[in-house]
């Protein structure tokens, strides 16, 4: 019995714990004895509830509902990439790793939050968003400068971009069975059940994934033409999540296992050698928890807590293995997070917001002359918000201290303090927005960039990013068509960007301080919905045009304002949605301009793409089935060298239910 089989039985067990837990509470609730006062003979209406929903102050996308689960995705990474400003970079297959950019900031300027409380990596600051699937969530949105909620914590104003995955919370009891098939051999089962009793709403998610990746590839350029199947590009996961919901509280639990490969970049005619170039494991578990109350009109109270644990082995150490060092490291990561705000609302124009967070982070790690690290991550903010008649402006100034402690011989970096502040002031005038923010924030280096061996730099400054917005909104409804529109240009700079270079020879790299990057560009979407009778017609679109440009060395006129690496100028999706009663079909087109990917040869460019993605879906009564081809017309781009995607492939999915979703 594999290691995997074992943490798979693991996983079993703790899904058994979950239905224990979770069902109990429910009939719990249900027999819970009630003071009821008697009724008069006047008639009992029911209750009414009224919402609205009020456009963020900040710049925002969303997508929710039907037009979410509408997309050809299985993925969170699958549905950023339709949002303007977002570059995804994808390492090929559905075991590569998936990472997002935002405005070209960097992956680790991007927090990404479930309900509210963000995924953290201290080792190398970045999230996979390949792990995280869309089937338990009601929308994912995507905010350029701060939310601004009230009860926000202080974490949330420390991002230079922010990705919030609302989990779906269920109206009513069923049971779902999802059974799956898709091209290069991959298999998918998930099981879902949802519950919602007197007050209590949850659910328990499982599911599994297997695919063998081995996708045909060509890798044609002006010297080359290189034809194979790509190996080593399997994967294998179970994923469970489970979810508790009761007024203002909430409660999630996840775990996620799977062993994949990590397949080379294709070089002509030894692709071969690099069938074993690599394997990965991973576990993550969260356990996270939160609690919201408002005592009254002018006070709010939130409480958030997480615990999390993740697991990650890398293995290169293969006799065929002859263009990669050996390693196989071990590394264990544990995360203890306390944090909670409170809001107070002296005028009814007026509330301040203030927060604190603690984070608690351990790394260990095989590697040779490797001890552990701690950090200590804390985070606090004050906020005010005002508004009057159209007019909204908001303020805060947020602090960050961070401290680490190790045994190293070399000592622990320097404890770093500082504070940023952010501002945003808009007008709202009969549907048409306007607004203009600019953003002060930075990163600290990652446990990766200060200890990792040998690359390692423990004199590694803050990378900080100023950033400068100007945007309008329009919303408009005429009967059965809603339409809306905005755009927002914008300059980021940042300075003290942190990479890795050659210092002593080529194979010994160093992390360092270098670099400084001006980008200007506008960000811009449309989105309309017609609704005549049973039909509903749906178009979504976004363009971002940017120009990033190196401002490093004025002297080197090799590098200074050339384009920074992986950023396109142009680039825009389009989806159209045709829906009838209970079917639909969703078309998706995106689009990707030409990108430099090395300053040793500015002319040896990733070429432009568009990659077109059809789904059908269906229901009829407890059966709903999906048919998807992803890229249409066979077009294996590359977000990253070397490393061409699958090109076109085929899913179906069949889900059966039992009672209401």
């Amino acid at each position: 019995m594999n290691k995997l089989e074992v943490k798979a039985r693991t996983l079993l067990v703790t899904v058994a714990a979950l239905v224990a837990i979770v069902l109990p509470l429910q009939y719990a609730s249900a027999s819970t004895n009630f003071a009821e006062a008697e009724l008069d003979s006047a008639t009992m209406l029911m209750d009414i509830e009224v919402t609205a929903t009020r456009r963020p102050l900040a710049t925002a996308q969303e997508l929710e509902g039907a037009k979410l689960q509408s997309l050809s995705s299985t993925s969170i990474a699958d549905a950023l990439k339709y949002f303007a400003g977002v570059q995804i970079k994808d390492y090929g297959g559905l075991g590569g790793l998936k990472t997002i950019n935002v405005r070209s900031l960097g992956a680790q300027h991007v927090g990404v939050y479930i309900d509210g409380i963000r995924i953290t990596n201290a080792q190398n600051g970045t999230v996979d968003l390949g792990k995280y699937s869309l089937s338990t969530l009601e929308s994912v949105s995507l905010y350029n400068a701060n939310k601004l909620e009230k009860g926000q914590s202080a974490s949330e104003y420390a991002s230079g971009a922010t990705v919030y995955l609302r989990t779906r919370r269920p109206d009513t009891d069923s049971l779902s069975v999802l059974a799956g098939i898709g091209s290069f051999h991959t298999y998918r089962g998930r099981l879902n059940l949802q519950f919602n009793r007197r007050g209590w709403q949850g659910f328990i998610d499982g599911e599994y994934l297997y695919s063998k990746g081995d996708y045909p590839f060509r890798y044609k350029s002006e010297y080359e033409d290189t034809v194979g199947r790509r190996k080593n590009s399997d994967i294998r996961f179970y994923r469970i999540e489970g979810a508790l919901f009761h007024k203002g509280f909430a409660a999630h639990i996840y775990s996620y296992i799977s062993e994949r490969g990590c397949p080379g970049g294709i070089v002509r005619r030894l692709s071969d050698k690099y069938t074993n170039i690599g394997r990965e494991w991973d576990t993550d578990i969260f356990v996270q928890a939160s609690w919201q109350r408002a005592f009254n009109p002018a006070h709010f109270l939130s409480v958030n807590g997480k615990y999390s644990h993740e697991y990650l082995r890398y293995d290169t150490d293969y006799p065929e293995n002859q263009n990669t060092a050996r390693v196989n490291n071990h590394y264990f990561q544990n995360d203890a997070y306390l944090s909670a705000a409170y809001t107070f609302s002296p005028l009814r124009w007026l509330y301040v917001n203030v927060g604190y967070d603690a984070r608690m982070s351990w790394l260990k790690a095989d590697l040779r002359n490797f001890s552990s690290v701690r950090r200590l991550d804390q985070k606090a903010v004050v906020d005010a918000h005002f508004e009057w008649r159209g007019f909204r402006a908001q303020a805060s100034v947020l602090y960050q201290h961070y401290k680490d402690h190790t045994k190293m011989k070399a000592g622990a970096a320097d404890p770093i303090s500082k504070f940023t502040p952010s501002f945003i002031i808009g007008y709202n005038w009969r549907g048409l927005n306007v607004r203009g923010w600019y953003k002060r924030i930075f990163r600290v280096p990652t446990l990766n960039d200060l200890y990792y061996t040998q690359a390692g730099n423990r004199n590694l400054k803050p990378e900080y990013t100023r950033q400068w917005n100007l945007g309008a909104e329009y919303t408009l409804t005429l009967g059965q068509w809603q339409a809306s529109a905005q755009a927002d240009a914008y300059i980021n700079h940042i300075d003290n960007r942190i990479v890795c270079l050659p210092l002593r020879g080529t194979y010994t790299w160093s992390m360092m301080n270098y670099g400084k990057t001006f980008c200007r560009g506008l960000n811009a979407t449309l989105s309309g919905q017609f609704n005549p009778g049973d039909w509903t017609f749906s178009l979504l679109g976004s363009l971002t045009l940017q120009h990033d440009v190196n401002r490093t060395n004025p002297e080197d006129e090799e590098t200074y304002d050339i384009p920074i690496c992986y950023s396109p100028k142009t680039s825009f999706g389009l989806t159209g949605i045709v829906a009838w009663r209970n079917f639909s079909l969703t078309i998706s087109e995106l689009h990707v301009g030409k990108r430099i990917w090395s300053y040793a040869d500015p002319d040896d460019i990733l070429a432009p793409y568009n990659n077109v993605d059809i789904k059908l879906s269906g229901q009829w009564r407890w059966f709903i089935a999906s048919f998807e081809i992803n890229d249409l017309f066979d077009v294996q781009y590359e977000h990253v060298p070397r490393y061409p995607m699958p090109g076109r492939n085929f899913k179906f999915t069949l889900t059966y239910t039992l009672g209401k979703t």
